[in-house]
């Protein structure tokens, strides 16, 4: 049975309701795939395909745009220019599975990366207007110095961007920083959701309103960038399982122990978890942990303990994973077994050493035939087909399961209770609505 999803909120302003023939088009994606020169997944381009063939389709003329790492150094105020951060390796896939002629424009690059879009690029879009191209990719939205800026530089850039096309489009649900090519540039084109988007947000709202028993899992690799989330998801969920530093920071906190790499203040910081659970008992304990005396895994050095075990002012080495018996015990086999949404932003072992824990918590989900599984973010996914090649083709098209393309917009919408908190997302309805009353919608 298909997972049931909840309608869209007719403030939001939907591509396939914008007068696309003959426009250019500036679509936002979320290609943020590139590492090292190198397309790793090429999942979150694919899940965009089809908002590009809609515009190609309707007869618009796409120029695309991507954000690709951090080359920006923050201390220094620098950003990098180099072909590790470029968007050619997307363009090369790109056409290698449309069979078109996409080109990508080169502007002057300094120690404050591309500081404007130059008038050379009206002969690109020239070509694509003619037919001659089927797109044009801009560089790497962070490479421009007012992507990421404030004040003067940031607003030049947003109507510089407002200047090439006649209508924006968002599909980059995992962008969900308010910067100039998200959020901006809505103050000065027409501007839609793309379909994927649409399709990240209907399916968030399982995860916001879900069927229950409802159970969440997360881990992390440090607690302090999880606390307004976790917080958030505890208040939402009937049961949640911790995995990675998240689960040691809890362990240090409650049982008082000391776990190599744990930061004391994040151990503070977790004890309101302890004390809110010690009242609610949401939390589902994995029973088993994997101790290392090294970050690493080499044998003898690393060794199973148990919960039990643990004893005010221990010291323990590494935790690294969570050994697979924890998902056979019963109060965690019950709460997997029994839940009717599952919500999965977890990977449970320091990678790639320790894979045992993320597979078994992987494969016991699958068991749970009945329950919504959402899987948030690209490590959990990444991590998912890595560990479980069989099972993630099996269950790509299966409608109880969804591969959300950015963990981190999930975390923030449920930190703020809504998918329609998100900036760039706000702005689109805010767009939408400043056109009618101009009447100028549509």
């Amino acid at each position: 049975m298909a997972m049931e999803l909840a309608s869209l909120d007719q403030r939001l302003p939907l591509v396939q309701q914008a007068s696309l023939r003959d426009k250019v088009v500036l679509v936002r994606f979320d290609h943020n795939v590139v590492k090292k020169g190198i397309i790793n997944d090429p999942f979150r381009i694919d899940r965009t395909l089809g908002t590009l063939f809609y515009i190609v389709a309707q007869g618009g003329k796409p120029i695309m745009m991507t954000h690709v790492g951090r080359p920006r150094d923050k201390k220094a105020g620098t950003i990098k220019v180099s072909a590790d951060s470029g968007v050619e390796p997307i363009v090369a896939y790109l056409e290698s599975k449309l069979h078109v002629k996409i080109e990508v424009p080169s502007f002057p690059a300094g120690e404050q990366g591309i500081t404007a879009i130059d008038t050379s690029i009206n002969h690109n879009i020239r070509r694509l207007r003619e037919g001659e191209i089927a797109g044009i990719y801009l560089p790497n939205t962070r490479w421009f110095a007012g992507e990421e800026a404030k004040g003067e530089a940031r607003e030049d850039f947003a109507l510089q961007l407002a200047g090439l096309a006649d209508v924006y489009v968002n599909d980059a649900f995992g962008s969900w920083q308010p910067h100039a090519s998200t959020f901006d540039v809505t103050k000065h084109l027409p501007s839609y959701a793309g379909y994927l988007l649409q399709d990240e947000m209907r399916h968030l709202e399982l995860v916001l309103n879900p069927a229950r028993p409802f159970v969440g899992v997360v881990a992390g690799a440090k607690y302090d960038t999880k606390i307004g989330p976790l917080q958030a998801l505890y208040q939402q969920v009937d049961r949640l399982i911790l995995g990675g530093v998240i689960y040691n920071t809890y362990l240090c906190a409650k049982y008082g122990v000391k776990i190599a790499g744990v930061a004391e203040e994040d151990i503070a910081a977790a004890r309101d978890l302890v004390t809110a659970d010690a009242e609610a008992g949401k939390i589902i304990e994995l029973p088993y942990i994997v101790e290392s005396d090294i970050l690493g895994r080499e044998e003898g050095k690393y060794r199973t303990r148990a919960l039990s075990e643990l004893k005010p002012g221990m010291e323990l080495g590494y935790v690294l994973d969570i050994d697979p018996k924890s998902f056979e015990a019963p109060a965690v086999a019950l709460a997997l077994g029994q839940a009717a949404s599952i919500f999965v932003n977890a990977v449970m072992g320091f990678t790639p050493h320790f894979t045992d824990g993320s597979r078994a918590l992987d494969t016991t989900i699958d068991a749970n035939r009945a329950a919504a599984k959402l899987y948030g973010g690209g490590d959990t996914l990444q991590e998912f087909k890595d560990l479980c090649p069989g099972l993630y083709l099996s269950v790509l098209d299966n409608a109880q399961y969804y591969f959300f393309t950015g963990g981190g917009s999930v975390l923030k919408a449920i930190e703020q209770h809504s998918a329609y908190g998100l900036e760039p997302v706000a702005a689109l309805m805010a767009n939408a609505a400043n056109l009618q009353g101009k009447g100028l919608d549509g």
